[in-house]
C-alpha cells in the first residue's frame, strides 16, 4: 500500500487516480452530508460579492455553491493541482450551463498566481489538510484577498464529546478505508485520509492557524457533532 503522508507529489498523484468515483464516495462515505456542509460553509462568504477564490476545488462542487447562492453578483475563480480534477470539474460546469460564471485554473495553492488585493473571499475546502505548508497556504489566501475581506476554511475535525467521540474514530479509521478502498480500487488513498486528519485535527488548530497569519474576528463551528469545521476570518482593514 503506498504510504501518501507528507509526499505532495504521491498526494497529486492519489487525487489524480480518484477523480472518477470523487464525487459518488464523498457522498456515499457522508451520507451526503458534504452537501449540507458545502451549503454552511458557504453562507459565511453572505455580503461577499465580484470574484471568489476557491482553492482546492476538487470537482467544483463548492464553486458551484459559491454561484448559486448569490445568484448572478459572484463569480468564482476555482483552481487545483490536479489535473484530472479539474477535467471532471470542467464537464459539470458544461452540464450546468455555469461556464461563464466559474474559472478554473491548473494552480499550486503555496504560490497563488494573482495580484494583492483581487478577491473578495477565498475559500477552502476539505483541502487544508492536505498541504504540508499550511501557514504559506493560508497567508497566500490572506494575500490575494481585499482588505475587510473574507477567508473560510471547511475541514474535517474530529468529534470531541458524546457518542460520536467514541464510534466515528472506528468507522474513520476501518470503515472508510475499506469502502473507500473498495469502490475506487484506490485502499491507500483512503487509508490516508484518517492520517491527514489526526495530524492536524482539531479546530483549535486552525483557528490558531488563522490568527497567525493576520485576519482577525476569527471564529469556528462545529457540524454534524464535530465531524467537520467550519473556521471564518476576515482581512484587517489597515
Amino acid at each position: 500500500m503506498t504510504t501518501y503522508f507528507l509526499r505532495p507529489d504521491l498526494i497529486r498523484k492519489l487525487f489524480d487516480s480518484i477523480a472518477p468515483t470523487y464525487d459518488f464516495l464523498n457522498h456515499l462515505l457522508s451520507m451526503r452530508r458534504d452537501a449540507y456542509w458545502r451549503k454552511v460553509a458557504v453562507r459565511e462568504l453572505d455580503g461577499c460579492e465580484g470574484w471568489v477564490l476557491d482553492v482546492a476545488t476538487g470537482t467544483g462542487d463548492v464553486a458551484i455553491e459559491i454561484v448559486h447562492q448569490e445568484n448572478h453578483r459572484r463569480r468564482v475563480l476555482g483552481l487545483d493541482f490536479s489535473g484530472p480534477m479539474i477535467k471532471t470539474a470542467q464537464c459539470k460546469l458544461l452540464k450546468k450551463g455555469l461556464s461563464q460564471r466559474i474559472s478554473l485554473s491548473l494552480s499550486d495553492a503555496l504560490s497563488l498566481p494573482f495580484r494583492e488585493n483581487t478577491f473578495s473571499a477565498s475559500m477552502i475546502a476539505f483541502g487544508m489538510r492536505n498541504i504540508l505548508e499550511k501557514e504559506r497556504a493560508l497567508s497566500e489566501m490572506l494575500r490575494v484577498v481585499q482588505k475587510g475581506g473574507k477567508v473560510v476554511i471547511l475541514e474535517f475535525t474530529l468529534p470531541k464529546k458524546g457518542w460520536m467521540r467514541r464510534l466515528y474514530p472506528i468507522y474513520f479509521q476501518r470503515v472508510l478505508p475499506w469502502v473507500g478502498g473498495l469502490v475506487s480500487g484506490e485502499r491507500g488513498a483512503y487509508a490516508y485520509l484518517p492520517k491527514s486528519v489526526f495530524r492536524f485535527r482539531d479546530v483549535e488548530n486552525y483557528e490558531e492557524l488563522m490568527k497567525r497569519a493576520g485576519l482577525q474576528n476569527v471564529r469556528s463551528r462545529r457540524l454534524t457533532g464535530g465531524i467537520a469545521s467550519i473556521i471564518s476570518g476576515t482581512k484587517k482593514l489597515l
